[in-house]
């Protein structure tokens, strides 16, 4: 561990005269302790070229692995010292955030007071390192890294919405309606008749909305029929605002969470996942 520390703290300054003070050593001892480190892996990780040292490409390699494991290791230790007292920071897709966590967080609150959920609103791959958050809710529609621990919380079922009374107006064929699109999930019209196997009727005319959040305002509104993913439709379809004649099914993605670190080191996130499939499953 001597000798790595030594190797890090060379690799970021790329001097050793500035890693011995950093590391209150002297310039000889940081560079003995990288000597052993290179006879034990076999490797070179400096070039030492006219007083100047420059990585190779094995010691960018190994830089680039004990940084991560350096801040992951600085991560646990904060969180390990803040305890329960700290907030969650949940960052949440736009619209699952307005139409389905906001109106369900007073129960979590009331199941877990001593829990503070802060919610940051944000969509597809998620950068830990900038963002200072402790959990990320998504769609599993983007690569993410396999360095992070993820749980499936429930898999994403879609079907066609609209208001109740166009189908009072025009027939019970819901697919016969105007199309209200989203420009975040154009395709959705395609692959919901796509995977139900469902001949195109060619309905009269079409909508398309920025984000899918107004896509189902637009529905409610009455304009038109629109693919609503059972979570975010749910309320509005037990309230009456819209109804589900074809039911929902599923779509191959799921709502993810994703964390940095493990979720059995942090009871806050334990409590959550809980509470979030316990939410889906009733």
């Amino acid at each position: 561990m001597s000798a790595l520390r030594a190797f890090e703290a060379a690799a970021r300054h790329l001097n050793f005269g500035r890693a011995g003070n950093e590391l209150f050593v002297t310039h000889s001892a940081v560079s003995k302790q990288i000597r052993l480190l290179e006879e034990e892996l076999g490797v070179t990780l400096f070039e030492r070229r006219n007083r100047a040292v420059f990585l190779t490409a094995a010691g960018r390699r190994l830089l680039g692995t004990m940084s991560e494991v350096f801040r992951q290791i600085s991560d646990c230790c904060d969180e390990i010292k803040r305890g329960g007292s700290a907030p969650l920071v949940v960052s949440c897709e736009p619209t699952f955030t307005q139409r389905w966590l906001i109106p369900r967080l007073p129960q979590f609150n009331a199941l877990h007071p001593d829990i503070e959920v802060h919610v940051l609103a944000a969509g597809g791959p998620v950068s830990f390192d900038r963002s200072h958050i402790d959990l990320a809710l998504r769609r599993s529609d983007f690569s993410w890294s396999p360095e992070l621990f993820v749980e499936t919380v429930v898999e994403e079922r879609v079907g066609p919405v609209c208001a109740p009374r166009l189908l009072v107006a025009g027939g019970d064929d819901i697919l016969s309606l105007p199309r209200i699109h989203s420009a975040t999930r154009r395709d959705a019209w395609a692959r919901y008749l796509a995977d139900n196997r469902i001949g195109d009727p060619n309905p009269p005319g079409s909508h398309v909305f920025e984000h899918f959040y107004l896509s189902i305002e637009a529905a409610i509104a009455g304009l038109g029929a629109a693919i609503g993913p059972e979570p975010l439709v749910a309320d509005a379809v037990e309230s009456g605002q819209l109804v589900a004649p074809r039911g929902f099914s599923s779509n191959g993605y799921s709502y993810i969470l994703l964390s940095r670190l493990a979720f059995e080191g942090d009871a806050r996130k334990r409590d959550f996942l809980t509470w979030l499939r316990g939410q889906f499953g009733s």
